[in-house]
């Protein structure tokens, strides 16, 4: 498979006035190929959505390249090109937040229709809808009907049809099932997964569930401060956790049927710092039950462990 998306050194910052500065996203360079989703997991205020939103040029980077099949992206070049537009689309977390409650499910999904011109008529129009409708599991009388009238499930279905009326080829998908009961979440994933092998979709997928990113990933980068701490192959990170973080992460999931799941589970001590003041060297070292003088002092780089990219000075 074929490079699709490829980001090199992306950092973004906001100005928070009166000279403070928060690093979001710290100097981070990934690459997903065609067809394949990529998890991002990390806990919340580690720069998993300001990443995704950086890639699409949703926020501009501070600093740093996007390049999609090879060709470098940029702010105006997004502006200039509807065909990049078209191509790189987003799901939002809250899928009633994302669906503005005047307009109707048709309105909704038409909308990007009309603004990239995709149809010739009222018929075609209607017709692409009603496609797209069924494609996620919704039918075509709700078409004529409000985001208020529908469940959780429902409404993100509706936003996914929205976000396919495109016929994009990358899709960020910014934690798209965490606001949907429990119930409800294996039917929207199955439905993602459905869709990548029926239409050859990418997905960068947004998560601070390592059971769900378990699920529906085929690689994972784990994030801590804006910061890449693992990167690795999806089963890799689970059979052999290398980063101090991602063993606290995995050892917090739920293992009902894990009998020593209370005896492994690694307990991170405060709260992750905030990125207006990040602790030196490596930004973990403060949580982190191994942290040593050099922690302090050197900021560890991404080496490659055993099939792992893994930013720790001690991880073996």
């Amino acid at each position: 498979m074929e490079t699709l998306i490829d980001v090199r050194n992306i950092s973004k910052n906001f100005d928070m006035g009166h000279g403070v500065v928060c690093r979001a996203v710290d100097n981070v360079s990934l690459s997903i190929r065609e067809g394949e989703t990529l998890g991002l997991v990390g806990e919340s205020g580690s720069g998993k959505t300001t990443l995704g939103r950086s890639i699409l040029y949703m926020e501009e980077p501070t600093s740093g390249e996007v390049y999609y099949k090879g060709e470098k992206l940029g702010k105006d070049r997004f502006k200039r090109s509807s065909e990049f537009r078209k191509k790189m689309q987003y799901i939002f977390q809250d899928p009633y937040a994302s669906l503005d409650p005047r307009m109707t499910v048709a309105d909704i999904i038409g909308e990007p229709l009309d603004i990239h011109k995709m149809y010739t008529g009222k018929k075609e129009r209607m017709d692409k809808i009603i496609g797209l409708l069924r494609l996620v599991g919704l039918t075509p009388d709700h078409r004529n009907r409000y985001p208020h009238e529908f469940s959780g499930g429902q409404r993100q279905r509706v936003g996914i049809a929205r976000t396919l009326a495109v016929d994009p080829s990358f899709i960020v998908c910014d934690e798209p099932v965490s606001a949907l009961d429990v119930s409800i979440r294996a039917q929207i994933l199955n439905t993602l997964k459905s869709l990548q092998n029926e239409l050859h979709l990418t997905y960068l997928f947004i998560s601070h569930d390592l059971g769900v990113v378990r699920h529906i990933c085929d690689k994972v980068i784990v994030m801590y401060l804006g910061r890449v701490m693992e990167m690795c192959e999806i089963n890799h990170l689970f059979e052999n956790p290398k980063h101090p973080y991602t063993q606290a992460l995995i050892s917090a999931m739920p293992e009902i049927t894990r009998e020593s799941a209370e005896k492994d589970r690694i307990i991170l001590s405060g709260e992750i710092p905030s990125p207006t003041n990040p602790p030196s060297g490596c930004k973990f070292r403060t949580r982190c039950l191994y942290a040593t003088e050099k922690c302090a002092a050197e900021e560890p780089v991404l080496r490659n462990i055993g099939g792992h990219s893994v930013a720790c000075h001690y991880s073996e």
